[in-house]
């Protein structure tokens, strides 16, 4: 329980709308009482931003499951609720892949999308905002949207597949949403090499991952294909494609650079500091024990065009430290974009740049 506006209780209150009838009830209703709804899917991206408290807890967990799924046209229509690994797990079965997080924990594919996280294999496969074909979502004051379609071309008005991701529910709860698919070829391999520079001797990897010490290139295709472009790395060869996790500590970061700069960012990590590179994509995932030397490397990040984004830390914060930094040119506009879709800015207060 925490304290309303006129200093009397807030009862937070769980929900979980089973259709979307009842979730336009649920933003009605908020966005009359100027009640704060916080959006939970898988629960894993809480950390972002710095909301205020909420008084009502939107589970997505009706809005699970495949709704259409073409596998000749390579496009699915998925339920914001369900899971990435189930989803995954299924494409997996006819040799697909919605190009999601590799090892998304409790992530779902909504929650994923509204935290604009992209897969470790982007460099290569493109990020989530360039598969976002189609888009159905409920606006803060109950409004039903749908943005897109399900062609690559087929855009009027607003691009709303894409600006709904990294929006954090801001322009509304998605609902569902249609995902562009990637065939899976027949080989894939992880070849440990000793430096990320070794990974140029092949032509566009999968990805070139950088983790405490170690280098992996993940390789796919035809079975000749992967081989002799392990060979040509000459590194220990693994079959199959062994991602790492994300870092975990008190505090994660997410260190946001351009891609040439990622090698220099790495060496600018504090030692104490765990970290994921993701080469050719000009991102560190890194963890740590404590804040220290955050503001440092965030004052180099944001010299060199980049940010240093708090991504979880314990509550109340790090000392005044805008879990952000600077904040991105056309803040602005984003905030009357935003007041069109939640007039009473009612879902997820909080979590973007500059308060938003």
């Amino acid at each position: 329980m925490t304290e309303a506006a006129g200093g009397g209780p807030r009862l937070q209150q769980k929900v979980a709308p089973p259709d979307v009838n009842a979730l336009v009830s649920v933003l009605r209703e908020a966005s009359a009482s100027r009640s704060v709804v916080q959006v939970v899917g898988g629960g894993t991206r809480q950390g972002y931003g710095s909301p205020p408290p909420f008084d009502i807890a939107l589970h997505m967990t009706g809005f699970s499951g495949i709704e259409e799924w073409d596998p000749d046209d390579l496009t699915v229509t998925v339920g914001a609720g369900t899971p990435v690994a189930d989803l995954e797990a299924e494409l997996s079965g006819r040799s697909q892949t919605a190009v999601l997080p590799e090892v998304p924990g409790a992530s779902t594919v909504g929650g994923v999308i509204s935290a604009g996280v992209s897969s470790l294999r982007r460099a290569r496969l493109l990020g989530t905002r360039e598969r976002m074909l189609e888009v159905r979502l409920v606006t803060g004051d109950g409004r039903v949207v749908r943005g897109g379609g399900r062609v690559v071309k087929n855009v009027s008005g607003y691009d709303l597949p894409r600006l709904v991701v990294g929006a954090f529910g801001s322009l509304g709860v998605i609902t569902s949403m249609c995902l562009k698919l990637w065939p899976k070829p027949a080989a894939a391999a992880t070849v440990a090499i000793g430096d990320a520079e070794t990974a140029a001797r092949v032509r566009r990897p999968l990805a070139v991952l950088e983790h405490d010490g170690a280098t992996d290139v993940f390789l796919w295709g035809t079975p000749e294909e992967v081989f002799s472009s392990a060979a040509r790395l000459g590194g220990e060869m693994r079959e199959g494609l062994h991602w790492p996790a994300d870092p975990d500590g008190r505090y994660r970061w997410s260190l946001r650079l351009p891609p040439a700069s990622t090698s220099e960012g790495v060496s600018r990590l504090p030692a104490t500091w765990s970290h994921l590179a993701i080469h050719g994509a000009g991102e560190i995932r890194a963890a740590s024990d404590a804040p220290d030397g955050a503001e440092d490397l965030r004052g180099w990040a944001e010299g060199m065009g980049g940010s240093l984004v708090v991504v979880e830390a314990p509550r109340g914060g790090i000392n005044g430290m805008d879990p952000w930094g600077r904040p991105p040119p056309g803040l602005e506009i984003q905030g009357r974009l935003i007041a069109h879709f939640d007039p009473a800015r009612v879902i997820n207060p909080g979590r973007l740049p500059g308060g938003l």
